[in-house]
């Protein structure tokens, strides 16, 4: 199957989790930024050092950082016959930058999902995640402040991207499975083609 997905929404909405479980599904791969970057600050590299400066603060990485390790990323093999970005563009220059990359591909989307949540719900969900992971960027003060960025950077994207006819809109509060399966019937139209 080929499909060229981007899935979007605010920290805690559960991107990661059912980005793993599209993947699965359709068998492409699911590439998100904040799984590369967490490992290269797990790894102590250098772009892990210049990631952790603004993650732990709640800021974003820098555009042309993000750009350039997705254009990368898309280049390799497996994702050739479609994949699901997980947590990217997250603003309009990114929209930007993935339509250069993939105009020079020749590969259009075929869907951009929103998972929506509640932002009480996201606070919570990440309070817990954090206590579970020991992660050092989830406290209270930092999760807000990333779902102000969210709101004022990411967010825009949707009417971007409703505009040109691919924006799906996704509730990411309830069951696992449940969320899933609106997933999957909200992308339904995208894999019929």
């Amino acid at each position: 199957m080929s499909v060229r997905l981007v899935l979007f929404g605010p920290p805690g909405a559960g991107k990661g989790t059912q980005a793993a479980r599209l993947s699965e599904r359709l068998r492409v791969p699911a590439i998100s930024t904040g799984d590369i970057f967490r490992a290269n600050i797990a790894g102590g590299t250098e772009l892990g050092r210049k990631v952790v400066a603004y993650t732990s603060r709640g800021a974003l990485v820098p555009d042309e950082l993000t750009d350039a390790l997705v254009r990368d990323r898309l280049a390799r093999p497996d994702a050739e016959a479609g994949f699901l970005l997980d947590g990217y563009p997250r603003n309009v220059a990114q929209v930007e930058a993935l339509d250069a990359m993939l105009a020079d591909a020749g590969t259009p989307l075929d869907a951009v999902v929103e998972i929506t949540a509640d932002p009480e719900a996201v606070v919570d969900r990440l309070l817990k995640r954090a206590a579970i992971e020991r992660r050092v960027d989830d406290t209270e003060d930092v999760i807000r402040h990333r779902l102000d960025v969210y709101a004022d950077q990411t967010a825009p994207i949707a009417k971007v991207y409703a505009d040109r006819g691919l924006l799906v809109q996704v509730d990411g509060i309830g069951d696992l499975d449940e969320v899933t399966e609106r997933l999957v019937r909200a992308i339904s139209p995208a894999l019929a083609h």
